[in-house]
């Protein structure tokens, strides 16, 4: 699972470019103020243009799997099939099984 990078605010005069980075390649930052989180880096792409905060933050965490699919649908403030309704339009796929996963995951259903 992908982490947030955290960046002090401090760290912001030396480490922005990596900030900018972090955002140019669709991660979220956590910038913190004397060890508490104080900013939340969102990248201003696409997702958070046509989606807003919420639902771009919960698409952006469910795609990178930090989030399960019903803790982005609370974040995002739909309901499960609205979610996944939503990760169709974004094309982010909702099940992703690695290939062994999968057929573990039939055997079990059949």
């Amino acid at each position: 699972m992908e982490q947030f990078d955290v960046f002090t605010a401090r760290d912001l005069r030396n480490r922005s470019g990596e900030l900018l980075k972090d955002a140019e390649a669709g991660q979220l930052s956590l910038i913190t103020k004397h060890g508490k989180p104080a900013i939340l880096a969102i990248p201003f792409d696409k997702l958070l243009v046509n989606y807003g905060v919420h639902r771009s933050m919960a698409l952006h965490l469910f795609r990178s799997h930090q989030l399960t699919l019903a803790q982005s649908a609370k974040i995002a403030d739909l309901d499960l099939e609205a979610f996944i309704e939503l990760l169709g339009e974004s094309d982010i796929t909702a099940v992703d099984y690695p290939p062994e996963e999968l057929d573990d995951e039939m055997v079990v259903a059949s």
